[in-house]
């Protein structure tokens, strides 16, 4: 998928714009978890990363009812790799949300508050610690014996890694006696800057792979399948976290971590606990000022809400815990030349333009192209074929074109005029009024939507093939062996031509076709998400499944709110974080004859699991949908919502026969009304709480 058009403020960005940037940075952010997790082959640095995530945060934060499936704020890591054995992670082990200013620091603390609902002068006290720029690791103990080792792989399932995890001196095989029957140890390993100039020096000597960064080395050496490999390697570990306990030592964050501490791990030297954002935020300062002299990388520190009670109240949002946030140190810019600018084609025909650069290194990382967003973009900083740009690799989605440097500008440049056609197939390339995207409007004779599709439809949270990648898909579509996605569960039939394909064999096509066997039975969510319906990602395709709980339920429903005034379509937007726009696009999708064309022929060669929901046997509220109205005085209703997903429930935004609670809070209006006129049970606040305190 091509890079968008030259970035533009949030806050300026039209429905279109920011649907299309979401859409493209969920592929980006996916593509680098995979080269910085699994591969130990990151091909751009931390700070155009964060940039990244930074940039879709703010996006989603602004168009909350765009946010998709594929949404990297639902996602850890990347899959893991092949080689180790899978470990199920008990608990999830969660990445962070990222600040860049002192305003984010601050924003983050008044998010708590918020939340929390406390009082202005209620200290929030924090745990502040350097980021470690290394590979996250889970030990886990049993009866004080540590008996497995994990990566965080996906953040759902790691690869185990126990055998090479024994040999860093830093992790102790027992404990002490009083420790938890269960105990996980979350952590870092990491290498040293010294201990890498060594190694590299000694790998350069023998004739092997140099390593980029102490990071990179780090990874490496830990996912060696030869212990003996990572034993011979200078790698150490700091313990700053849990995961499956069977019961909590401390009550604190910096109580736990005394604890770790005396039973024989080791803390970060720097950690400190802060009575609030200014002691934090100087914490950050004598850090990032003692950073040049410390003998291992990091990238930031990181603030945790030190009282665990309130950790556990704050509980999680997608991919990361409300309760803490990492705060970054700063990047770079650099310039280069843009040499050309050429048009990609996405899966929904948006034509994006990207600057092609001359490869420059900033931060370490080496840069060839940039996003240049729009037309509109191009034309308003004139950018063209030649000119000498300043490339940004912070704040923004990056790498980034942030201006052109006119004084420099080569003469006889032409201003670039955008194409009206698509380069791919030719058909008309129409630009809606109103919108900023430019789309080719060849639908299902584009091969580049096609294409497009094919991958979006097998990529790791979708159908998630192991071996058939983008550049397979490309290859099979070209020679028309795959064209729609049932195709490819029929792949079988041409298991000889595969075989003789350049690069394959027996072995080869026997995997892939075992692969896409396994794969022949999958979850409503993920089916859903592999769809590639606009606006819908996944974190909207499990809010579908939940709602619907079959594809036959979905499809009836679906079908019948084409009708705007229908009740199918009423329920479908009462659906909380499902608003009209998305419904538009979901009507569309499933009114189309050839997709419900597609979906009879998935439906032949696929088992679709109904969808349920995982939670607790005793949950009262699982299942059934409820309403928040009025103010609430004893949580917010942010953690109102949040605690009863938890439990199960769903989360509607208006009353409506089909709602089972109705909990009203103080100056409830006409919600409470509706509710009583309907007959819906309505709970008072302390009801509520009662309700589900015995979950």
């Amino acid at each position: 998928m091509a890079a968008p058009a030259d970035v533009k403020p949030v806050d300026t960005l039209t429905r279109a714009e920011a649907d299309f940037e979401l859409r493209w940075l969920a592929a980006q952010i996916a593509k680098h978890d995979k080269l910085y997790h699994q591969n130990d082959a990151p091909e751009i640095s931390d700070a155009d990363y964060d940039a990244m995530r930074r940039r879709n945060d703010e996006i989603e934060a602004l168009f909350p009812d765009l946010i998709r499936a594929d949404s990297p704020t639902h996602r850890v890591g990347a899959a893991p790799a092949a080689g180790f054995a899978k470990v199920r992670h008990s608990k999830p082990m969660l990445s962070l949300s990222n600040a860049f200013s002192e305003e984010d620091v601050r924003d983050f603390v008044g998010r708590i508050r918020r939340f929390l609902s406390l009082g202005e002068n209620e200290p929030v006290a924090l745990v502040a610690e350097p980021k470690i720029d290394g590979l996250s690791a889970s030990l886990r103990y049993e009866n004080g014996r540590f008996v497995q080792g994990a990566t965080r792989g996906d953040g759902t399932e790691g690869e185990d890694i126990t055998r090479n995890l024994q040999t860093i001196g830093d992790i102790p095989d027992t404990l002490p006696d009083g420790v938890p029957a269960v105990f996980e140890v979350r952590g870092e390993v990491f290498m040293s800057k010294a201990d890498f100039a060594a190694l590299n020096a000694r790998q350069e000597e023998a004739g092997k792979k140099i390593f980029a960064n102490p990071r990179n080395a780090a990874a490496g050496s830990l996912r060696q399948l030869d212990p003996t490999i990572t034993a011979s390697r200078p790698l150490h570990f700091f313990a700053y976290s849990w995961g499956e306990v069977s019961e909590m030592p401390a009550d604190t964050q910096s109580g736990f971590l005394d604890k770790l501490s005396s039973w024989g791990f080791v803390i970060n030297p720097m950690t400190k606990h802060c009575d609030g954002a200014d002691t934090a935020l100087a914490a950050y300062e004598e850090v990032g000022h003692a950073r040049p002299t410390l003998e291992y990388d990091i990238d930031g520190v990181v603030y945790k809400v030190d009282r665990l009670d309130w950790q556990e109240r704050l509980g999680m949002v997608s991919r990361a815990p409300r309760w803490a946030i990492a705060h970054k140190f700063p990047a770079e810019q650099a310039e280069t030349v843009l040499e050309k600018i050429e048009i990609q084609v996405g899966r929904t025909g948006a034509l994006t333009p990207v600057a092609r650069l001359t490869p420059i290194t900033v931060g370490g990382v080496v840069v060839s192209n940039a996003t240049l967003h729009n037309e509109d973009e191009i034309r308003r900083k004139d950018v063209r074929a030649g000119d000498t740009v300043v490339i940004q690799r912070a704040g923004d989605v990056i790498p980034q074109v942030v201006r052109v440097i006119e004084e420099r500008r080569p003469d006889g440049t032409e201003p670039y005029i955008f194409p009206d056609h698509c380069p791919v197939c030719g058909s008309e390339a129409v630009r809606p009024e109103g919108e900023a995207i430019r789309r080719c409007t060849g639908g299902l004779i584009c091969a580049a939507q096609a294409v497009e599709r094919l991958k979006h439809f097998v990529s790791r949270d979708a159908f998630d093939i192991e071996g058939l990648g983008a550049k397979q898909v490309e290859a099979f579509y070209e020679d028309e062996l795959i064209r729609q996605p049932g195709d490819i569960f029929r792949l079988k039939v041409h298991a000889d031509a595969l075989m003789e394909r350049e690069g394959w064999g027996e072995k080869s096509v026997t995997n892939l076709l075992a692969a896409i066997e396994e794969r022949r039975r999958i979850g409503l969510d993920r089916f859903i998400y592999a769809l590639g319906i606009r606006q819908v990602g996944q974190a909207t395709a499990k809010l579908l499944a939940a709602n619907f709980g079959t594809l036959e339920a979905l499809t009836a429903a679906m079908l019948e709110a084409s009708d705007p005034e229908s009740e199918a379509y009423a329920n479908l937007i009462n659906i909380d974080q499902i608003g009209p726009s998305v419904a538009e696009d979901l009507a569309a999708f499933f009114h189309e004859d050839h997709n419900r064309e597609v979906l009879r022929d998935l439906e032949s060669e696929l088992e679709i699991e109904s969808f349920e929901l995982q939670v607790a046997d005793d949950s009262p509220v699982a299942g059934k949908t409820v309403v928040f109205t009025g103010t609430l005085t004893s949580v917010s209703r942010n953690e109102a919502k949040a605690k009863a997903e938890s439990l199960g429930a769903k989360v509607a935004g208006s009353v409506s026969k089909k709602t089972d609670y109705v909990i009203v809070g103080a100056d409830a209006g006409s919600k409470a009304r509706k509710a009583e006129e309907l007959g819906v049970a309505i709970l008072t606040e302390e009801e509520w709480l009662e309700l589900i305190d015995t979950a």
